[in-house]
């Protein structure tokens, strides 16, 4: 086996990622891309054919998503390649395909972000390393222990802030929509006193511009224990949710990361 290129993903992500494992065969050959697909062949021992790639591998690249954090073969493949980078024996390079949240002992090293950059530079990064060009540029890698979880229940767009990880002692949002101020009412849901109020012309630091509503509970927001907010359409009116700002200390607001659905308990 001269694998040097091993794939870990989930089946159900196989899709997006053979769009990926196709450039590499064609660069570097099928012989050096160690993925399911051709290098385990019927009769073969998964798990010592898994084995042998990852002896073998010199770069691991972990396609991280909500399908594969969940797999408990991924969770082996990509502990045992952690275990493997920390003696220098190989290089880790997570790319995230989703908006799951990273596990946090991978954002000690850089990651592609095909979820936030898109498939070709996320491409074009995997080339770069596979090369060993120092040209590649991970995603943005500040962790958030904070998620806004966006679904609807009847007429209402629901938001639920969780903390995913650990107490946030400070929870004042903002919730940001593209919507005038008569044209939805926001409800807080998770208490009974909160401070509130509506702001319009928030300029971010991208130059786009929207209303506001502020939600200012003085207590933590706690594990379990998220801060729901009920956003509700007039007449007529659709909500267009554009994001979730979290203060983190005084003045100074952050974009926490949207997952679409309920969290899963």
């Amino acid at each position: 086996m001269d694998s040097l290129i091993f794939l870990s993903l989930n089946f159900k992500d196989k899709p997006l990622v053979e769009h990926i494992e196709l450039r590499l065969k064609d660069i570097f050959g099928q012989e050096k891309v160690f993925y399911d697909s051709w290098s385990i062949q019927p009769g073969d021992g998964i798990v010592d054919k898994m084995n042998e790639g990852l002896s073998a591998c010199e770069l691991f690249l972990f396609f991280v998503s909500k399908h594969s954090l969940q797999s408990n073969m991924v969770k082996l493949e990509w502990q045992n390649a952690v275990l493997k980078a920390a003696k220098g024996e190989a290089k880790l390079i997570p790319v995230k395909l989703d908006d799951c949240l990273m596990p946090p002992i991978l954002l000690q090293s850089l990651y592609i972000d095909l979820f936030g950059q898109g498939l070709e530079v996320a491409l074009r990064q995997i080339v770069d390393v596979s090369h060993g060009r120092n040209t590649f540029a991970g995603g943005p890698q500040e962790f958030s222990n904070l998620r806004a979880y966006v679904y609807e229940t009847g007429e209402a767009t629901v938001v639920e802030c969780h903390a995913e990880h650990y107490l946030e002692p400070i929870s004042h949002y903002l919730f940001l929509v593209d919507n005038e101020e008569q044209e939805v009412r926001f409800e807080y849901r998770s208490g009974s006193m909160c401070n509130t109020g509506f702001n319009k012309g928030i300029q971010l630091s991208n130059g786009t511009t929207y209303n506001g509503q502020i939600v200012k509970v003085e207590k933590g927001t706690v594990p379990g224990f998220p801060l729901i907010v009920h956003i509700t359409p007039s007449a007529g009116s659709k909500v267009r949710l554009a994001g979730v700002m979290h203060e983190k200390r005084m003045g100074e607001w952050a974009m926490i990361p949207i997952a679409l659905g309920r969290r899963n308990l």
